[in-house]
């Protein structure tokens, strides 16, 4: 996607800091995605200035990400999800790029409220130090944590909303990439939405955006999408996401047509 006109659509949001997000940090919260088109995400990103703040750090309001996910070799987290497990677990290294921070990050989903937990982490590690290791055991119940290796590597931009009439925010990721081993692939016409809330609100002034265009919520994993970008050398199952990766081929269609 284009920066400058992303950074332009931006121009007319009221701006805030990292200090201004303490009551809305939401580590225990749900979640709910949306998936846009460029075009789509074009149009609706100006409308939301009127009921969300965005948040800037040393005067960039897009700012880059990558993760790191790890798994077992028997992709345990992965299957959970595709299982739709009530109980599962999401274990990765998270770096802001533009400040150079990391985290080793833990989401546990359990009946459909997400629980982040986090440290500090100096850099993103192939191998888990003995303290994360540690913390992880410390936070979560896993069986297989001594065999947890890296599984897949993502890259993106991140624009973060905070709601000013709800206590709410959204995340809209842009220009996403995966790498896997020597591979990549990017998914960079679509827009990811995710609005995180104390409880499902559908008067949230986005909800009421996404209605009106009758784009719908998507429940969409970045880490299992992300591996089926790999599919070919990859020995998993993915019945349960078929209808997902096809809505994302029809969203690449619709802009290839478009443009």
């Amino acid at each position: 996607m284009s920066k400058t006109l992303v950074q332009q659509l931006l121009a007319s949001f009221s701006k805030i800091g990292l200090g201004e997000m303490d009551n809305v940090k939401l580590m225990n919260r749900v979640d709910t995605k949306f998936v846009l088109t460029t075009d789509q995400f074009y149009e609706v990103l100006p409308k939301l200035s009127e009921h969300y703040d965005v948040v800037e750090i040393n005067g960039k309001s897009i700012l880059s990400y990558e993760s790191l996910y790890y798994d077992n070799e028997e992709l345990d987290f992965y299957h959970d999800h595709h299982k739709k497990r009530l109980n599962r677990v999401k274990i990765r290294y998270r770096k802001y790029l533009d400040s150079d921070i990391s985290f080793l990050e833990i989401k546990h989903k359990y009946k459909g409220r997400t629980n982040k937990m986090r440290i500090p982490s100096e850099d993103l590690f192939d191998e888990l130090p003995e303290e994360h290791v540690k913390f992880i055991d410390d936070s979560v119940d896993l069986s297989f944590t001594q065999d947890l290796i890296p599984t897949l590597v993502n890259n993106y931009r991140r624009i973060t909303l905070v709601g000013k009439e709800l206590n709410e925010r959204l995340t809209i990721d842009i220009d996403l990439s995966f790498k896997k081993g020597e591979q990549t692939e990017s998914l960079d016409h679509i827009a990811i939405a995710e609005l995180k809330q104390v409880k499902v609100s559908r008067k949230s002034p986005f909800f009421a955006l996404m209605k009106e265009r009758q784009i719908r919520p998507l429940r969409l994993s970045k880490y299992c999408i992300g591996l089926l970008q790999f599919s070919n050398t990859e020995d998993v199952k993915y019945n349960r996401f078929k209808k997902k990766l096809l809505k994302i081929d029809k969203l690449k269609g619709n802009v290839a047509n478009c443009c």
